[in-house]
């Protein structure tokens, strides 16, 4: 992801990814469900029903949906989540180690 001129680090990405999470329930809840099971991933589905949202908005958060979430945005936009193929059409989804720094942050502020 680039700002500007500059190649974004993850020093400069955090106010965006503070304001994405603070903007997007769905978006912070699956992060810090993906937390709870690390170091393991999930698929849409198990993560739409742990979050209690459907599985497109599982999609939308994770990767971008043009209509409802940017692709800058998202979880894995922001390197977050990484995508991981686990055969026969099956995408696992897991928190990558920035993703638990921040999420990490987040409940040692509350």
């Amino acid at each position: 992801m680039q700002i500007g001129d500059n190649i974004a680090t993850p020093e400069t990405l955090r106010p965006l990814i503070m304001r994405s999470l603070r903007r997007s329930s769905v978006r912070k809840k699956i992060a810090e469900y993906l937390f709870e099971i690390s170091p393991s991933g999930s698929y849409t589905s198990d993560i739409a029903y742990n979050v209690k949202t459907t599985p497109t908005n599982v999609i939308g958060a994770i990767r971008g949906m043009h209509s409802r979430y940017r692709d800058d945005e998202s979880l894995i936009g922001l390197n977050l989540v990484e995508q991981i193929d686990g055969g026969k059409n099956v995408k696992i989804y897991r928190l990558t180690n920035f993703g638990k720094e921040i999420i990490t942050s987040l409940q040692e502020r509350k």
